[in-house]
């Protein structure tokens, strides 16, 4: 069985990160769901989905992601929580927005999605 070190996987998630960037979608999805496959457990992989939605500009997209399969998983994860109220701000939908972007905001174990939550809500 192929076992993926935690230093591979990081290096791995960069390049996905990098790949979202330069509007490389398929090539960062594809790194991604091969990421999953071997570290599930990993919030930060769940993040990076996020973002690519975002990136790709499918907001729905990335609140039907983060609701339906991120979430779940990692219920108390403030970045998920931070990108779903981007998301939703980026729909128009201000008011839906502020419950995670508070709950992202009003939290202390992750300052910089905390941080990204309180810009949002400004």
């Amino acid at each position: 069985m192929f076992d993926l070190r935690s230093e591979e996987a990081r290096l791995l998630l960069n390049v996905a990160l990098m790949a979202t960037g330069q509007n490389r979608f398929r090539t960062a999805a594809k790194i991604l769901v091969a990421l999953e496959r071997f570290r599930p457990n990993e919030a930060s992989i769940a993040s990076a989905n996020a973002i690519l939605f975002i990136s790709m500009l499918d907001f729905q997209g990335a609140v039907d992601y983060i609701d339906n399969e991120a979430l779940p998983k990692f219920p108390d994860n403030a970045m998920l929580k931070a990108f779903k109220g981007m998301a939703l701000l980026r729909m128009e939908r201000t008011s839906e927005a502020r419950i995670p972007l508070e709950e992202a905001a009003n939290q202390s174990a992750d300052k910089a999605a905390a941080q990204l939550a309180k810009d949002l809500l400004i």
